[in-house]
């Protein structure tokens, strides 16, 4: 037992997530509870493939490291489902007020769970591109991790879901009870406001753009095409073809499919209107530099990428159906796309964009502060609250 157990005699927590640091959505989210727990005196167990430093180091955090065979998640999901509910198991063995969250299916363990996706719920998968076997591969993982959905969150004494998006989901493709359901909105503390002029001009002397507009899509380059870069690359052949669009394109995300559009970005000789970074832990820089970032996904239970790009500053154009949407107010609503695959409206919106940048970063200001005020500790807290009493509904508030 850790220290904190024997000497507060606060129960204890067990969160199990694929990692605790400060790249991706979801382990960005499971280290902001896990530093809220800690900095309220709980102690915590944290169950995961990797750690960033400050867990490591704290005396309050005890570290259950699981091996991720051949750097592949789903293969890992075995060996951390094992993990976590021996760790479960033992904590809650010695205080049977200790508290267990896993993350979807991560793990079978019945009591708290953070929902990000829901697998029931995606799209047909969109044609082309990759291997036949990288195709069969990833068709299996998700009929596996659908089934797993079907067999495990059911048995969940409390979901946390981080969209209403994510709440209809449940209820529509699993029969969930939309009682034992907690609407809790994702937060990002890594926009304070957006960039100095400075730190602007910085961003975009790293990029190698001047003057010019500069549109950003972050995201992983799959072969299913859900994040729509598909979409986007059709708008954008388009719109390079006028003589009055001047904007360059700057692609930050990693995935199977990186090497097969840059050549395609080279065989439509589009390379000096467009940089793929590929997998870049400087998507805060990508972001100062962008006047706008676009997210055309086909689905999306969130979309932490759109919620910090406008945290920035940055104006945003994501799918209507994305969850980070239904917080987009009254007022913005015509930055939201109705129509994923629609490359032909998604290039009249960007060439509207284009006429007036400035204004649509101007229109974007409240939004961007409403989004910077609900912080990681206070989306951590709530949940730490509704574990304790399950009755009351509310969102994301300081």
């Amino acid at each position: 037992m850790m220290r904190n157990e024997t000497h507060t005699g606060t129960p204890p927590w067990v969160i199990v997530a694929g990692g605790f640091h400060r790249e991706g959505a979801m382990d960005q989210l499971n280290a902001a509870l896990a530093r809220y727990l800690i900095g309220q005196g709980t102690p915590v167990h944290l169950v995961g493939h990797r750690f960033d430093d400050e867990f490591i180091e704290h005396p309050a955090a005890r570290l259950h490291r699981v091996a991720k065979p051949a750097g592949s998640f789903f293969l890992g999901q075995r060996q951390l489902d094992r993990a976590g509910r021996a760790v479960a198991a033992r904590v809650t063995a010695r205080c049977p007020a200790a508290r267990v969250l896993v993350n979807g299916v991560n793990c079978a363990w019945p009591d708290l769970n953070w929902i990000h996706f829901v697998h029931q719920a995606l799209p047909p998968r969109v044609g082309g591109g990759g291997p036949r076997w990288l195709r069969l591969k990833n068709r299996l993982e998700t009929e596996l991790q659908a089934r797993r959905e079907r067999t495990l969150l059911g048995g969940a004494r409390r979901l946390f879901v981080n969209s209403e998006r994510t709440r209809a989901d449940l209820i529509e493709t699993l029969g969930l009870s939309n009682e034992r359901m907690t609407t809790v909105y994702p937060a990002s503390d890594m926009a304070v406001g957006p960039p100095s002029a400075a730190d602007r001009a910085s961003a975009r002397a790293w990029l190698g753009f001047a003057t010019e507009p500069v549109v950003a899509f972050v995201g992983t380059l799959r072969h299913d095409h859900h994040k729509g870069f598909d979409t986007l690359w059709r708008a954008w052949r388009e719109l390079c073809a006028r003589p009055d669009w001047s904007a360059s394109l700057v692609v930050a995300g990693g995935g199977r499919m990186l090497e097969n559009w840059r050549r395609s970005v080279a065989a439509a000789g589009l390379e000096g209107r467009v940089r793929m970074l590929g997998h870049t832990e400087r998507i805060d820089e990508v972001l100062a530099a962008a006047d706008l970032l676009v997210s055309p996904t086909r689905y999306e239970a969130y979309g932490l990428n759109v919620h910090e790009a406008i945290a920035l500053g940055v104006p945003a154009m994501v799918t209507a159906r994305a969850g980070v949407a239904e917080r987009y107010p009254a007022a913005l609503r015509d930055m939201l796309l109705p129509a994923p695959e629609d490359s032909a409206d998604l290039s009249a919106r960007l060439l509207a964009w284009s006429l007036n940048p400035s204004r649509a970063r101007q229109r974007f200001e409240a939004f961007g502060a409403q989004l910077r005020a609900c912080t990681t500790t206070a989306m951590a807290r709530q949940i730490v609250e509704f574990s304790a009493s399950e009755t009351v509904e509310k969102k994301c508030a300081n």
